[in-house]
């Protein structure tokens, strides 16, 4: 029985271990500072961008006019090199994402990218005597605008009253 001693050493001295390296956990969990809430987004002044894309672009550039202050412009771009490829994107009030994607690019393909995958319903939607068609099952869901050389796509997680919100917004030119 000499042999026995020597493991419940052993096993002893793990346990005390385990329990010291749990209390070092603890502290330093309760001592450390982290911050759960969510991070503060950024909000980005995209009046040169859309200045450039109005002078650039083949099509009336479309951007909000009048959007409650709580809307917040996150995201901003124009690619001349490639379809005259505009995007804004938005952070709605209640944290859903809200974008505008305009493109010379063929509807079919653009539309696909715009919403990830989003198809086509039987529902329209007359926004400022604009006829808009209903896109969901992508990742977004969207309202899409064809229109003369250039096809205008809002879309995002946002509900459908933010995505009409949205285009009832923009102003092209």
């Amino acid at each position: 029985m000499a042999g026995s001693n020597g493991r419940q050493k052993t096993v002893r001295d793990m346990i005390l271990s385990l329990g010291l390296i749990g209390i070092a956990a603890a502290l330093i969990y309760v001592f450390i500072p982290h911050d759960d809430s969510a991070p503060d987004i950024k909000r980005v002044d995209y009046r040169v961008e859309l200045l450039t894309a109005r002078r650039a672009a083949a099509y009336p550039v479309a951007a909000p006019e009048g959007l409650p202050r709580t809307w917040k412009a996150t995201s901003v771009r124009f690619d001349g090199a490639k379809f005259d490829a505009w995007h804004l994107g938005f952070h709605a009030p209640d944290g859903q994402y809200v974008q505008i994607e305009q493109s010379t690019q063929k509807p079919s393909e653009f539309i696909d990218q715009a919403t990830q995958g989003g198809r086509a319903t039987k529902a329209t939607q007359s926004i400022d005597g604009r006829t808009w068609t209903r896109y969901t099952g992508g990742r977004y869901d969207a309202l899409v605008l064809p229109g003369k050389g250039a096809t205008t796509v809002v879309a995002g997680t946002g509900s459908l009253r933010q995505l009409t919100e949205m285009a009832q917004a923009l102003k092209m030119s």
